[in-house]
């Protein structure tokens, strides 16, 4: 794989900063977003390798800036059932036709995301069967195509739990996640050396990028942070459509 030139690269980084930003915000992670950007740049492959890289010091970072609590109920509820789908959609990742996994994935995203906002003044009752349904799928989406954390934020979204332990429990969770799928991706040949170079910037990144997300939390309540979780659910279902119909 050929560097990218210096006008690319900067680019790249400049929407790598927009997506953690973002991603902070959503409170899920910006593979949401990285991946695209990533796949517009890079094979749909290489994408995916790279996106798990950056998402694992992406996550480390989250971790220790939002550090003030994890809630370990769902930890365990989401996180083991994510990470053992997450190694089966990675290896079957080499497989799959992407375009109708992420034509259903946006459907079911925009109709959610639109079922959950209808009815949040009626919370959905926390149950840990719903929980590791959300685990399971979100996990085996992101290994698939490189991105689940949008279901993992519809899941945490059903239970009551502050903005902070929210993002720092997703955070966790996708680490194992991003930590797994890596290893897969790297014996599928996703993960070569020739992209190591992007790691230092992208590091940065992902710090600078969450200091902003959370500096801008700071300004919102609880209800308008579960709020624009599922705004950003919905415009990443619409997106996702777009860029599958577009490119079909």
């Amino acid at each position: 794989m050929p560097e990218l030139t210096d006008i690319n690269l900067y680019l790249f980084l400049a929407l790598a900063l927009i997506a953690e930003v973002l991603g902070t915000l959503g409170g899920f992670g910006s593979s949401l977003l990285f991946m695209p950007i990533a796949s517009y740049f890079f094979s749909f492959q290489t994408a995916l390798g790279i996106t798990a890289l950056f998402h694992v010091v992406s996550n480390l970072t989250k971790i220790v800036i939002f550090k003030n609590g994890i809630d370990k109920h769902l930890l365990i509820w989401v996180g083991i059932p994510a990470v053992v789908f997450v190694s089966i959609g990675a290896w079957l990742s080499q497989f799959l036709t992407t375009s109708w996994l992420e034509i259903a994935l946006g459907i079911f995203l925009v109709l959610t995301s639109i079922a959950f906002f209808m009815m949040r003044n009626n919370v959905l009752k926390p149950t840990r069967n719903y929980a590791i349904l959300g685990g399971t799928i979100s996990g085996f989406i992101a290994g698939a195509i490189g991105t689940g954390g949008a279901i993992r934020g519809l899941t945490l979204t059903a239970f009551q739990i502050s903005t902070p332990v929210f993002i720092a429990t997703s955070a966790l969770i996708d680490l194992a996640i991003d930590s797994s799928r890596s290893i897969v991706y790297f014996f599928n040949g996703y993960i070569k050396s020739d992209i190591f170079y992007l790691m230092p910037p992208l590091l940065l990144v992902s710090i600078l990028g969450t200091f902003i997300g959370k500096y801008i939390l700071s300004k919102f309540s609880e209800k308008q942070f579960k709020q624009m979780v599922l705004l950003l659910v919905f415009l990443t279902g619409l997106s996702m459509l777009y860029k599958a119909f577009w490119a079909a």
